[in-house]
This record gives structure tokens, sequence and C-alpha cells, in this order.
């Protein structure tokens, strides 16, 4: 039998789930072999990379892409349990499930929105050129990997998430050292201001951080707090970092002050993570290599 694909493995792999437990990926994996009775080869077909199974590649997109649906939820890393959505969807006693099944989901038409507003084609549709389908595929990955680190910092400590600030900053150019950026902030907080780090090796210019891991959205008094801490230090910059959202009158109100205050969302950090090689690794790199024509005008 052939490899299911991640829309095959996503009826069976929601039934495993039913019982309420959590489980982990490699068990999952090892349950879809033995469902669809694949033979020691299959198993052991690697993707192009050569880090992961086929078998486990497409299963991992079958759970991510039910998570995103609000079907499956990660108790902690490595792991899945079924929603109470996922229950109900089970106890109609569904044929199929894919992604057209998914669209019926709010959740899941905001996660691939995006690529369908702007005409752009799903993941892996046959349709499309293979050069587009890895560009939606790499956007689509690093959407995923955006949201997965934005929950795992929601879950960190106020600790390491004001380290994790340090590293970040660090990482875009600031702060000079790690270490003399770590003696600057997660100092106690004054004011609103939980610390500062040198916008350049010299220190002739100093930024002042706010960095709350925060659930709700902060809205403009928290802001203009801030922005208040920072004229009580004669500062001309801030910056302002958070786990969570601001409103739109937080957002107005900082494009409107003297002084520089510069917002960043949980999403947007957890882009800036990506971007800077934060608290992430690089799997695998790919080339898209073209004929030289300039090469061939010599021959």
């Amino acid at each position: 039998m052939a490899i299911p694909d991640y829309q095959s493995i996503m009826l069976p792999l929601l039934g495993l789930a039913q019982d309420g437990a959590s489980h982990r990926i490699r068990d999952a994996v090892d349950h879809i072999a033995q469902l669809f009775q694949l033979t020691a080869d299959e198993r052991r077909e690697r993707m192009p990379d050569g880090r992961r199974s086929r078998l486990q590649y497409n299963t991992q997109w079958s759970r991510t892409y039910l998570k995103k649906a609000g079907l499956l939820e990660d108790p902690k890393r490595g792991e899945f349990r079924i929603t109470d959505r996922g229950q109900r969807v089970l106890a109609d006693k569904p044929e199929s499930i894919d992604t057209k099944f998914l669209q019926q989901f709010d959740e899941f038409n905001r996660f691939i929105g995006r690529r369908q507003s702007s005409h752009e084609p799903l993941l892996h549709d046959p349709d499309h050129p293979p050069e587009d389908s890895l560009q939606v595929a790499y956007q689509t990955l690093r959407d995923s990997l955006a949201a997965d680190l934005l929950e795992q910092l929601k879950r960190s400590s106020p600790a390491f998430f004001e380290r994790l600030v340090v590293d970040v900053l660090v990482g875009m150019g600031y702060g000079g050292s790690r270490r003399e950026a770590g003696e600057a902030i997660g100092q106690a907080g004054d004011e609103g201001i939980d610390g500062i780090i040198k916008k350049d090796r010299l220190g002739l210019d100093i930024i002042y951080i706010q960095a709350k891991r925060w659930e709700k959205t902060i809205g403009r008094p928290e802001v203009q707090r801030f922005a208040g801490a920072l004229q009580g230090k004669r500062a001309r910059k801030g910056v302002f970092i958070t786990t969570s959202s601001f409103s739109r009158d937080a957002v107005v109100y900082a494009d409107n002050i003297d002084t520089k205050v510069i917002l960043i969302a949980g999403a947007r950090l957890a882009e800036l993570m990506i971007e800077h090689g934060v608290g992430v690794t690089t799997e695998a790199t790919y080339e898209i290599k073209r004929i030289d024509v300039d090469y061939f005008d010599d021959e």
C-alpha cells in the first residue's frame, strides 16, 4: 500500500486521539503505519533532506492542519490530544477529513486565508508549477513555526522571556556583547521600565525596554505609562515587547507622540526570532538553480 498523504492521515489521527489522552507523534507514526499496512521499506522512505521519514513528515503535517482547525491541541512539545470540537467531529462519523472539510472552521480559514485571498496556490496543489508550490510550502512552514514559537513563549517564565528579549535584540545588532546586554536588562522595574540596552557598542545612545509576557491585549494606558517613564528619564527611544498584541488605540498613540516608542507584538517577535536565529535551528537548505544563459552565449 502506498504511503498515505497528510490528508488521508487526518481522520485516523483524530481517531487515535479520541480517548482524550496525550499521544506522542512517534507513536502516531507507528499507528498510521500499522493501520495502512505499510511495508518496512515504505516506513523507511525518507524525505529529500534525509532527516525524516516521509510518513513522519505527512503525519506531522496532518497534526498541524487538525490543530489549526481546532480539532487537536498540544499539551506539551511533541504531543497532541483531541479537543471538544474534535470529539464533536468524530461523533458525526465523517467518512473522511481533508482540507475542504476543515474549511468549515474559521480558525483554519484564517490560517490559509492569506494564500487564498492573494490567489496563491495551496500546499501540494498539482495545478501549479513546483517552484510556486515550494514558495507556498516555505511560507506555510514559516507561519506554522512562528505560531509554535509564540505558544512556547507564552508558556515560558518571565525570567526566561527577559533573557530571550536580550538574545533577539543582540541578534538585531543592539547591546554590544551578550554579556553586556544581559547586565542591562532584566533588572527590577523602574516606573514601567524593565531595563536598558545600548543602541551601539560604545553606548552613545540608550534604548529603554519594556518586556511583558502577557495574554491580554495591551491597551493605550500601558503604553502611555511606558512613554511617561521614558520622559522621566529624558529618554528619546523605547521598545515595548510583549507576547500578546496591542490595541488599535495603543498603536495610534505610539505613532503620534514625540518620543519614539516601538511596539513589538508576539507575532512580530516570533518573526524576529526566526529572522535572527533565536530559539530555532536550520533543518535543511534548498537551492533553486536556473540555466545561466550568458554562459551558453559563448558557445
